[in-house]
């Protein structure tokens, strides 16, 4: 094969971008989808950072289309030096590494740090428009897929200033261009409680519904409504804000927490308002300072056993925390800026929390007190379960290790092919077992419906037989103590009827993974089973369909062939009605199965769900059934 000089492909324009969605966006999926849209949220929080703005709006319409306005300056729409020939506002919107935060003269501190926000936005849709109000004068210009499509026009005289992006995504790019409203809202609320003064309007064309977020008391007001006051171990919560970090000038942190003696422990990070779900130096600063303030204090106050050391996880395992940091230069890892790595933040963070840290345990020296207790209840627990713990791996000719004693374990113990189906019941088990490919499937059947785990105490976590089935089986531990290099199975794949016992079911195990195998989740390893509701058949041919549209679809085809033929439909009720062969073809054969892999497209978004909906506060999960309502009211299963 030649390769010369006309092989060299040069990409012009935003070409790039629509070639390679996924060096900017992250992919082409719903996760990727929703990104476009953080992007001009985020350019117009920028507003709102630097002062130029208190209001945003979000529409999300249902044409396909999403539009947000915010009442900042506007984009500026005067020819630009470089370019005179177009507008700096065209230049904006479809040059790469254009924009106005790289000198910091216009924005201190800004989340599109990268200049390439609102450009991919312009490549990876049909159509956007820009509406530009600014010096007393409205302007609009469109373009498609990249390129302008109308010059900048001017509308006339107006009395309001702002920018408002409306834009639809391109289905040549994404696999499914329907936005969510549910993510979008839960976008906008967490951008609302980083800024106190802003108002931020969510529109749901799709639900007819209106959202209206304002916190006054910024990520205190998160932490209050996350973490009631009967369940935090200090009633008042440790919270605070630096204006400045060390010597340096536009840095800010702000931060808010508590600790619950449930264990169930996380931490929300920002920068510049931009979510860093994979942490890094702000969230190392704040777990260093909280371990440090506590170990000293004890130390102090002759808490601290001498046989008895704290660990970072003793700390930590309880803590609600949100931290919000803004930097003049942050630097990410990846444009989709989910980890944090300027270095020198970590020391700085540190120094100003503890410094806060120390004087606020002091002064509440008995709430303190228990708070240590809880600590070293933590530590003595973690010691006690790192004694029973047997770490399970492989059996072998020289180690006969003892496994759960419903697990029918594969041949192989190659981890690169093997694969765990967690069954729902004897009945669907004993099915399973005799459908499985013996050499590289595995089959546990759980009884029932599995602890749910974020409303449980560790005393019923231990003590659960389902519980510690799963983590004996997969053999790498949970919690702080989960290593993905123990796992003893490649894949992992809940298995439950198609009804609404068997997504409940799903829905505790995927909340167990969630939160106490999470890096198993980030990594792919953990799927859901998608077995066939219905069996169409016209004389000898049978064909499975998932659902109800699927099986109209699946009925009309047969219809088209032969108008006389009488078609047969069979609903299969559970797993166990299926008979092995069935079981095989329709839900375990690599070759015809379907399979849903599970994924973590939002950390923030994805925790709050899970606490909103599985923790123990019933008023937060009818809310959120009043706001998702609609979206079940066609294939609700009662």
């Amino acid at each position: 094969m030649g390769y010369d000089a006309q092989d060299i492909e040069v990409l012009e324009g935003l070409e790039g971008v629509r070639r390679r969605p996924g060096m900017y966006v992250g992919g082409t999926d719903v996760r990727a989808l929703h990104h476009l849209v953080a992007e001009i949220l985020d350019n117009a929080m920028d507003e709102v950072v630097a002062g130029h703005a208190d209001r945003i709006s979000v529409t999300v319409g249902d044409d396909g289309t999403m539009e947000i306005r915010d009442n900042g300056r506007g984009i500026p729409v005067d020819p630009h030096p470089r370019y005179p020939d177009k507008s700096a506002l065209e230049v904006v919107m479809t040059m790469l590494h254009a924009g106005g935060k790289f000198n910091n003269s216009a924005y201190a501190t800004s989340g599109g740090l990268h200049g390439v926000g609102v450009s991919v936005v312009t490549a990876l849709s049909v159509t956007t428009e820009v509406i530009v109000e600014r010096q007393g004068r409205r302007f609009r210009q469109r373009f498609g897929r990249g390129l302008p499509e109308t010059p900048l026009e001017d509308l006339g005289a107006s009395r309001r200033k702002g920018t408002t992006i409306r834009f639809q995504p391109d289905p040549e790019i994404f696999r499914d261009v329907r936005f969510r409203p549910e993510r979008i809202v839960e976008m906008c609320r967490s951008r609302a409680y980083l800024n106190a003064g802003v108002v931020i309007r969510v529109t749901d064309a799709i639900n007819d519904a209106k959202h209206e977020f304002l916190f006054p008391g910024g990520v205190r007001d998160y932490i209050r409504d996350t973490v009631a006051e009967k369940d935090r171990i200090i009633s008042e919560l440790f919270e605070g804000r630096v204006e400045k970090l060390g010597d340096l000038q536009h840095y800010s942190l702000e931060w808010a927490l508590t600790w619950t003696d449930s264990g169930d422990g996380k931490i929300q990070s920002f920068c510049n308002t931009v979510p860093t779900p994979q942490g890094g130096v702000h969230e190392s600063g704040l777990r260093m300072a909280m371990v440090k303030g506590i170990r000293e204090f004890a130390q102090t106050r002759n808490l601290l056993p001498k046989e008895l050391t704290i660990t970072q996880d003793d700390v930590l395992d309880g803590l609600v925390a949100v931290i919000s940091i803004f930097l003049p230069e942050p630097q990410f890892s990846g444009q989709t800026k989910e980890k944090l790595t300027n270095v020198s933040v970590a020391r700085m963070v540190e120094n100003a929390m503890k410094d806060h840290l120390d004087p606020w345990l002091h002064r509440r020296p008995e709430q303190t007190a228990n708070l240590v207790e809880s600590v070293l209840e933590r530590a003595r627990n973690r010691i006690a379960s790192k004694k029973r713990a047997a770490r399970v791996r492989r059996k072998s000719a020289t180690a006969r290790l003892t496994l759960p004693g419903k697990l029918t374990d594969c041949v192989n113990t190659d981890r690169d092919v093997t694969e765990l189906f967690i069954v729902e019941g004897d009945s669907a088990g004993g099915s399973a077992k005799q459908a499985r490919d013996r050499n590289t499937q595995a089959v546990l059947p759980l009884r029932g419906k599995i602890l749910n785990v974020e409303q449980a105490n560790a005393e019923k976590f231990d003590r659960n037989v389902e519980i510690q089935s799963l983590v004996t089986a997969l053999g790498a531990g949970f919690g702080n103590h989960f290593s993905l290099d123990n796992l003893r199975y490649g894949r992992i794949i809940i298995m439950t009827d198609a009804d609404v016992d068997g997504a409940h079911i799903a829905s505790l195990l995927l909340t167990f993974f969630y939160r106490f195998m999470g890096p198993m989740v980030r990594a792919g390893r953990l799927y859901l089973a998608q077995p066939p509701l219905f069996r169409v058949s016209m004389g000898s041919n049978s064909v499975y369909a998932l659902d109800e549209e699927e099986k109209e679809a699946v009925v009309k085809r047969f219809r088209k062939k032969r108008k006389d033929g009488k078609v047969t439909i069979s609903r299969f009720k559970g797993l166990g009605e299926m008979d092995p062969p069935q079981l095989r073809e329709t839900t375990m054969d690599l070759r015809t199965r379907r399979l849903m892999r599970v994924s973590v497209d939002d950390a923030a978004m994805t925790s709050d769900t899970v606490q909103r909906l599985m923790g123990k506060k019933a008023a937060e999960r009818f809310r959120f059934i009043q706001e998702n309502a609609q979206f079940a009211e066609e294939s609700l299963d009662i």
